[in-house]
């Protein structure tokens, strides 16, 4: 590499030069990086692998402090199974995970010792993340570690911390805890640190390239990526999944599958009917799969979209039940699957010409509250 080894520098590129690492592994690292988290890093503008390098040559390793609330520590096993980089990488030369109780080693005293240390050592640097809601019943007492209760937890790390990052559902809005009745009066984390900014990664789980891109452009050049007005990275969270579904020709030509197991389902049709959340929930899982497997997200394996990812819908409106659509009608620049032999009614062709360049198809869509097309072996429309 062309990094200068220093002692006293902790970036990515010193490091991972002191480990041993040469520059045509390095750069092969940076691409790996690149493929795997393009989006909203600052150090990938150019999209070229000799940007990465440059960014991760000055960008240093941050500490981060990650804790665990209500939570199942799926947002845990998500990071688990990151492989480009893999988590090896992602620990050792990527950041330096100073506390985790997952994954540390240390417990009881050495544990809490090792927590006060981090904190000492990188006081108002450190990158906390939180894992899981924070009950706020009776005080916090539904849940205590070390004597201490997770709002007090909170308060005491969060105060020394650079900036906050809440993964996963849970510690984002409430999550499972918070679903009604929310016994232990569970909260997000934003509800109680107002002090430093928060930035939201929901999902259940959440992309863990998704917090990598986060952490990776706050150790390049100390900034966070801009946020929607639910505090996630607008990078992840500017498109909803049904912009990018690859079931979405299917929406638009009024194909549907009717129940699990029909000849839509089998074929891969719209899942809308069985209550696929994929109109109203912004997240990047149709575009970026879970571990590095193709189509390994909930639509990909035929299940619909649950909208995990957004406040007011996931583990609060039923798994099969459907949502209001904003915007039936496709754009333009999609093509049609079916021709335009099927008979059209003239409501729906006085709708396609008021759309002007959109699909018939769509234009049956919107005139008859999306359609009642019928497929060759069954009723897949949305009206029964």
């Amino acid at each position: 590499m062309t990094h200068s080894p220093d002692p006293f520098d902790d970036t990515i590129a010193g490091h991972m030069e002191r480990s041993g690492v040469n520059r045509r592994d390095f750069l092969t690292f940076c691409g790996k990086l690149m493929a795997a988290a393009p989006f909203g890093l600052a150090i990938t503008h150019a999209f070229s692998v000799e940007a990465v390098a440059a960014g991760l040559e000055k960008a240093r390793r941050p500490s981060v402090i990650w804790l665990h609330f209500q939570e199942c520590t799926g947002c845990t096993e998500t990071l688990l199974r990151t492989s480009h980089p893999d988590l090896a990488d992602l620990l050792f030369n990527i950041i330096s995970l100073d506390y985790h109780e997952t994954v540390m080693a240390a417990s009881g005293y050495d544990a809490e010792a090792a927590l006060h240390d981090a904190m000492d050592e990188n006081d108002g640097k450190f990158v906390l993340v939180v894992e899981g809601a924070v009950p706020t019943k009776e005080n916090g007492a539904y849940l205590t570690i070390a004597g201490k209760t997770g709002i007090k937890i909170l308060e005491e790390v969060s105060s020394r911390a650079a900036a906050v990052i809440s993964i996963g559902s849970c510690a984002s809005f409430g999550g499972i805890p918070a679903s009604g009745p929310n016994p232990t009066g569970a909260v997000g984390i934003d509800t109680l640190v107002k002090n430093k900014p928060v930035v939201n990664i929901p999902g259940c789980p959440p992309n863990p390239y998704v917090l990598l891109g986060v952490v990776l452009q706050y150790a390049s050049n100390g900034t966070l990526p801009e946020l929607d007005d639910k505090n996630r990275p607008k990078f992840a969270y500017d498109r909803t999944i049904h912009e990018h579904c690859p079931r979405r020709p299917h929406f638009d030509a009024g194909r549907f599958a009717s129940q699990f197991g029909d000849s839509g389902h089998n074929q891969g049709w719209c899942l809308y009917k069985l209550g696929c959340k994929g109109p109203v929930t912004h997240a990047p899982c149709s575009t970026r799969h879970f571990n590095e497997v193709v189509d390994c997200w909930p639509i990909g394996i035929g299940h619909p979209c649950v909208g995990c990812t957004e406040q007011e819908v996931a583990f609060r409106i039923p798994i099969h039940q459907t949502v209001e659509i904003g915007r039936a009608v496709p754009p333009d620049t999609y093509p049609g699957i079916y021709g335009q032999s099927a008979a059209i009614s003239p409501l729906a062709t006085g709708v396609a010409g008021v759309i002007g360049g959109a699909a018939i198809a769509g234009g049956i869509l919107a005139s008859r509250k999306l359609g009642t097309r019928t497929p060759p072996e069954d009723d897949g429309s949305l009206e029964d």
